[in-house]
């Protein structure tokens, strides 16, 4: 409804009520109606008041409410944009995948959320080699590739993130011996499988080790990571492009 139109309803109103008062406070005689100039000034002070006071208290709410759904707009914008910067703050630039601290926080809530689980830490083999002979930027393809070889070896569940320059870690979210020691292996496979040809060329062979340990209830995340460093290490020094998990390795 029109500002117009309510105010001037309003007005109408004011105008029947003036009429109602002024005939109850002076009736006329034989309770006839006020007539007169009574009752043109009952007509006349509700639409020269009324009508203009009712349209711009309208115009004014009509305003305020405008005023209130831009707000709430922006609001929902500024929420939207410190979700984003939030969720931008977790990921690591290049990969998009969790950075180190966010990667930690998410696997302590899926420890304490399922307790069963395991903690891989997956080491590109020879990277140092691949950036002194082809330069950062085709390393910096080579992990994009490693990185898109591991998300394709999980499961959606699983947590993976990037916590150092050619280090990766995945959490296996309730996952048993058998589960992890599965998965490891398909991590393996699935980087030594890519095709990655620099500048058009021969194909460069790309590897990773991994380092597994089983989540317990009474261990801190530290522990986990000192044995999963530990097994990592030791695939390492068996030769590379290997899985060490909890006293069992997998060789390539």
């Amino acid at each position: 409804m029109s500002i117009l139109l309510k105010s001037g309803l309003v007005a109408a109103a004011s105008i029947i009520a003036s009429i109602a008062i002024s005939a109850l406070i002076v009736p006329g005689d034989d309770f006839i109606l006020v007539d007169g100039w009574a009752l043109a000034m009952c007509i006349l002070c509700p639409l020269v008041i009324a009508w203009p006071a009712s349209a711009y208290t309208f115009w004014q709410k009509s305003k305020l409410t405008d005023a209130l759904t831009a707000l709430k707009g922006a609001h929902a914008d500024l929420a939207a944009a410190h979700a984003r910067l939030a969720e931008k703050a977790r990921r690591d630039d290049m990969t998009g995948m969790l950075n180190r601290e966010a990667f930690f926080d998410e696997m302590d809530c899926a420890r304490r959320a399922f307790g069963r689980g395991t903690l891989l830490i997956v080491d590109a083999d020879n990277f140092k080699q691949v950036n002194d002979n082809w330069g950062h930027l085709t390393g910096d393809a080579a992990l994009l590739e490693i990185c898109d070889a591991i998300k394709r070896a999980v499961r959606s569940d699983d947590i993976v993130g990037r916590i150092g320059g050619e280090e990766f870690a995945v959490y296996l979210t309730d996952a048993d011996h058998r589960e992890s020691m599965i998965a490891a292996e398909r991590i393996r496979t699935e980087v030594a499988s890519i095709a990655f040809s620099p500048r058009g060329g021969e194909r460069l062979a790309l590897s990773v080790s991994i380092g597994g340990a089983m989540n317990r209830a009474a261990a801190q995340l530290a522990d986990l990571m000192r044995e999963a460093d530990r097994r990592l290490y030791e695939a390492k020094r068996r030769g590379r492009n290997r899985v060490i998990f909890s006293g069992y390795g997998v060789a390539a």
